[in-house]
């Protein structure tokens, strides 16, 4: 009984020392990594260059002037990719001394050879016009925004899309203002309403309730 009392006193106070020391030595192991990354040749800052920790999820990208900064750990293999550039790798040392490591990484410009095209005209003038006419060019940005503002749309949008957060709360908010409005009372019908029958006639001739079928 003293040898197993003796025991929990030990561990008891080697158990905060322990996870001191682990701390310490993991905060030892994180680096401040920060650098900038130029081209090979002519030493010019490269944007928008991805940095990856290698192995994990978990990266930044470069701004304008190549500059980045990221945290990382001795021994972790930082990756540099760029489209047009030969992917780069660069090792964080482990005997680093302090918690800052500073870096000027160069990237060599890739070479890519796309196959061969060919480009041959149509055989006669008339199935050129044919299928210039028949073309399908895809909508650009203002179609798009005109084609989605577009009044029957919107109309189809608000009856089959779902309401979010904010719709959904307004209406409770509502319905509850409604119901505790004419609490203990017979509710007006809109039978007798003729801003009601009003609406019901302007929906009638849009269509709405043609396009519901």
């Amino acid at each position: 009984m003293k040898r197993r009392l003796l025991f929990l006193v030990t561990l008891a106070i080697a158990i905060p020392f322990a996870s001191k020391a682990q701390f310490e030595k993991l905060k030892d192991s994180v680096v401040q990594l920060y650098g900038v990354v130029m081209t090979a040749d002519s030493l010019r800052a490269i944007p928008s260059v991805t940095v990856m920790i290698k192995g994990q999820n978990r990266g930044t990208i470069t701004n304008e002037q190549g500059v980045f900064s990221i945290v990382v750990m001795k021994g972790d293999i930082v990756e540099f990719t760029s489209i047009g550039y030969k992917p780069k790798l660069a090792t964080i040392p482990r005997e680093l001394e302090g918690n800052q490591f500073s870096l000027l990484q160069l990237m060599v410009t890739d070479t890519v050879y796309l196959p061969a095209t060919i480009i041959k005209p149509r055989p006669t003038k008339e199935q050129f016009e044919r299928d210039f006419v028949n073309v399908n060019i895809p909508d650009d940005d203002i179609e798009i925004a005109r084609k989605n503002t577009d009044e029957s749309k919107r109309r189809v949008l608000a009856r089959t899309l779902p309401r979010d957060g904010r719709e959904s709360s307004n209406m409770f908010l509502r319905n509850n203002a409604q119901r505790y409005y004419y609490n203990g009372q017979t509710p007006p019908q809109n039978i007798f309403n003729p801003a009601a029958w009003a609406e019901f006639i302007q929906a009638w001739k849009r269509g709405d309730f043609k396009n519901q079928n």
